[in-house]
């Protein structure tokens, strides 16, 4: 008889820092992956389970198909049996463009859009209400001339009605006047011009500053305006050249930087208005759009008031609400509409909205369980979080309903309140019931708990991690000796990290106060100075809206001596600076390495060139640089490995042949410093690389600061970009923690994003030191131990979203477990109480 197939078979997972791993996961089974930040968890889970579900998929579609679908290459590991077609739900969703709202990403604002097309009271040409039939209903089901063709039964009149499609912002039912956008921008002069005390040639016009426009002071001096003198004292024409001047060609002469000059006969002046207006029309991509749009004032449209839509389609009814209104409610409210419109609509319309009402109610559900009813369906996808987009993907993956499917989740417990992982635990129940299997990257011990398997990989990070540590249920492995979470699971750890004192407290402290600011009313808020705060609540409750919206911005206009925001009615502080770290990448691509982005690579590229051997040869600062052409292998183009294309099959990405993955020409690496290679000190980790430098201080001081925020493993020319979201964040560090920092705001927003418990530990002692040194420490946080350890603790609530919006706690984290009276200070008591501390 043969055995049925209950694992995933994995051997020789060689993946990033894995070590030949072999390993099997459960099929059919809720399994979670944990280990130490860098440890190599990404690697298993995305690295070969994703990405060999996923090509394996693939492989079985067309050629003409796998051409234009983007495929993973294939991983390194000996074998990989039995695995599943896998979806994979990432840390960070891409950012949705302007055009998406949570009614777009969620698909319920096509159902609200059907509903409004077939139940909706409509309104004829002369302003006749027609109350909802099923007869009108049908109409919109015909074909040909006839579909959607009804009479007024009031004045006689025939005309269409409106379809689905009428309701779209993103088609017919867009606003003439924002094409559905919802705001309109307009160009904000006071942004084209800079500091008028400088120069045109200073580059005093902003939008000069635009791709493809920095020849323009060159174009404009032909016309007869200094370029030489402040841009205050030019005349009143010369102002007018610059900013409305003709769009015309010019003959002139343009000096590169080598000091060559090239002619231009048909140079194109545009006037500091049009290089914005054209730079908008020929760019594609989001991130230019960003920094175009940095010159334009941007107000609610006057036309939609914002709906994004047509006001000629909210004339239409559903439930005494149109289309807009319906679209601005919280998802936890429109059960009340469903109800009224039901209850509305005649008898024999009650089963066709039956069914739509249903496929609306299966839509939402997902979304309610996982914590998003605060939410409204006109909401910008844009302005939402990391963790709400996530639990966005994961309702909609929920709904499909799919079977025999291998999903895999990268740190779905981000931006969730404790509250919620219960709901999201529910979730994942759910789609094991559906027949699928499912793997978790986290470190929410609760969902750990939860887990049917653990897989545990460590011991460390980087170099020091790559191997299955420990594996089982979360009962194994508390009683496991080698298991890293094991105490976390069962409340043995000790979650108190010891306080130094600062060497001055000041005592005092920092008020705001906000007006209105979406669910902020009159809220009032002090934060001690020189302590560490954490800000918690549910999400949506107004964490954002407190710290990065409003005390953050008018500590930065008190600096500049600008006015505070408009919502921001009060501020005192001593605060003049302010530093905000989160876990996004760090670095733009592939070239940024640790050298790089610290200034060790900067040291290095001086003391190669100050060798006498470079000098001889002639070898300057550029060519021990993989990003100049002197030095870089012109094979790769400094990047140590090659793309080919294959066509309809995956990318292949190999090794440079030429320079072997070192990025550099063959003559550089012949230069010795003490015998290194620049090549042989880049492969170094930074622990190796301590005693090396150990009489150059301004490495060696770099380098130890790295080993002080945990980073030793790393080595120096590790690509940035691909570091965990704990890595980017303690380097993003590096450079505050040996400075006075009083008068100094750090903010961290959720910085413990995927970081181990025990990451969670060493984070806590870098922000010791940032306090020790004067800095005060705000936290945006869902995690229990940064509530437990922080000095002061303000709880936003008591919901999210209307229900939300205000402090419903604020004191001491341990004086508040004792009569917790909100329901996040609730769960720091159990939590508490779970590692066995008796209540002060």
């Amino acid at each position: 008889m043969v055995q049925p197939i209950d694992h995933i078979e994995v051997r020789g997972g060689n993946v990033n820092n894995l070590k030949n791993i072999d390993v099997d996961i459960p099929l059919n089974k809720f399994v979670a992956i944990s280990g130490p930040s860098g440890s190599g968890k990404s690697s298993l889970a995305m690295g070969i389970l994703y990405a060999e579900g996923s090509r394996r998929y693939l492989d079985a579609l067309s050629t003409y198909t796998r051409r234009r679908i983007a495929q993973n290459k294939k991983s390194q590991v000996q074998s990989v049996k039995h695995i599943p077609s896998a979806l994979a739900l990432r840390q960070r969703p891409s950012i949705p463009s302007e055009r998406s709202t949570v009614g777009s990403l969620t698909e319920a604002f096509n159902v609200v859009r059907l509903i409004f097309s077939r139940l909706g009271s409509v309104v004829c040409p002369n302003g006749h209400r027609i109350p909802p039939t099923i007869s009108i209903a049908q109409k919109m089901d015909l074909s040909g001339d006839d579909m959607g063709m009804i009479t007024c039964p009031t004045c006689g009149v025939r005309f269409m009605a409106n379809g689905a499609e009428d309701f779209s912002f993103n088609s017919t039912g867009a606003c003439p006047t924002c094409k559905g956008l919802g705001v309109v921008r307009e160009l904000d002069e006071s942004k084209l011009i800079g500091d008028e005390n400088l120069t045109i040639d200073q580059g005093v016009v902003a939008s000069w500053h635009l791709p493809g426009r920095n020849f323009m002071p060159k174009v404009v001096a032909t016309l007869g305006v200094r370029t030489d003198v402040p841009y205050k004292d030019l005349t009143d024409q010369e102002k007018d050249i610059v900013l409305h001047g003709k769009k015309q060609t010019h003959p002139v002469n343009i000096s590169s930087g080598t000091g060559r000059v090239f002619h231009m006969d048909n140079a194109l002046y545009e006037n500091a208005y049009a290089a914005v207006e054209d730079s908008l029309e020929s760019v594609t991509s989001e991130r230019s759009i960003a920094r175009i749009n940095q010159f334009y004032h941007f107000s609610t449209c006057p036309t939609c008031h914002g709906s994004r839509l047509n006001p000629e389609r909210l004339k239409q009814l559903v439930g005494g609400k149109n289309i807009a209104e319906v679209a601005d409610m919280q998802l936890n409210d429109l059960a009340k509409w469903e109800a009224d419109t039901k209850a509305a609509l005649p008898d024999d319309m009650a089963s066709l909205a039956k069914i739509l009402f249903t496929e609306l109610d299966d839509n939402l559900r997902p979304l309610l369980e996982l914590g998003l009813e605060y939410l409204s369906l006109s909401r910008s996808g844009n302005t939402l979080s990391t963790g709400e987009l996530q639990r966005i993907q994961l309702a909609r993956t929920l709904r499909t309903e799919t079977t025999g499917v291998l999903y895999v989740l990268d740190e779905p417990s981000i931006g969730l309140h404790p509250d919620n992982i219960h709901g999201l635990i529910n979730v994942f129940r759910q789609l094991i019931a559906q027949g699928n299997s499912l793997v978790v990257v986290d470190h929410e011990v609760d969902i750990i708990s939860a887990a049917d398997w653990v897989i545990e990989i460590g011991p460390g990070s980087g170099a020091e991690g790559g191997q299955v540590i420990a594996q089982g249920t979360p009962k194994q492995l508390v009683d496991s000796p080698k298991s890293l979470i094991g105490p976390f699971i069962s409340g043995h750890s000790d979650i108190l990290q010891t306080k130094h004192a600062a060497k001055k407290p000041t005592g005092q402290s920092t008020h705001v106060k906000i007006n209105d600011h979406f669910n902020l009313h009159n809220v009032d808020a002090t934060f001690p100075d020189n302590k560490v705060t954490a800000i918690t609540g549910f999400s949506g409750a107004g964490k954002t809206s407190l710290i990065i919206d409003s005390l953050v911005p008018a500590i930065q206009a008190r600096k500049k001596q600008k006015k505070l925001p408009k919502h921001v009615s009060e501020l005192t502080t001593d605060l003049q600076d302010v530093v905000s770290v989160d876990a996004s990448p760090v670095g733009k691509n592939a070239r940024s390495t640790l050298a790089t982005y610290t200034n060790i690579m900067n040291a290095l590229r001086h003391m190669f060139a100050n060798l006498p051997e470079s000098k001889a040869k002639g070898y300057g600062i550029a060519y021990f640089s993989y990003n100049n052409k002197q030095g870089a292998c012109p094979n790769c183009g400094g990047l140590g490995n090659i793309t080919l294309d294959i066509q309809y099959l995956p990318d292949m990405e190999e090794v440079c042949p030429v320079c072997h993955g070192t990025r550099y020409k063959d003559e550089i690496q012949q230069i010795k410093w003490r015998g290194y290679s620049i090549v042989d000190l880049l492969n170094l980790s930074v622990e190796e690389a301590i005693p090396v430098f150990k009489d150059v201080p301004r490495i060696e001081h770099q380098l130890k600061q790295l080993k002080e925020v945990g980073l030793a493993y790393l080595h120096l020319g590790e690509s940035t970009p691909n570091l965990s979201g704990g890595e980017a964040q303690r380097l993003k560090l590096v450079s505050h923690l040996t400075k006075k920092q009083a008068g100094t705001l750090f903010v961290f927003d959720e910085p413990s994003i995927g970081l181990h418990p025990l990451d969670v530990q060493t984070l806590l002692q870098i922000i010791d030191r940032l306090r020790i040194s004067g800095a005060t420490i705000l936290i945006i946080t869902h995690d229990v131990d940064l509530m437990l350890n922080a000095d002061y603790l303000i709880d936003m609530g008591p919901r999210g979203g209307a229900a939300g919006g205000k402090i419903v706690a604020d004191g001491e984290p341990l004086k508040l477990v004792t009569q917790p009276n909100s329901l996040t200070v609730q769960y720091l008591a159990k939590h508490w109480q779970k590692f066995g501390k008796p209540e002060n």
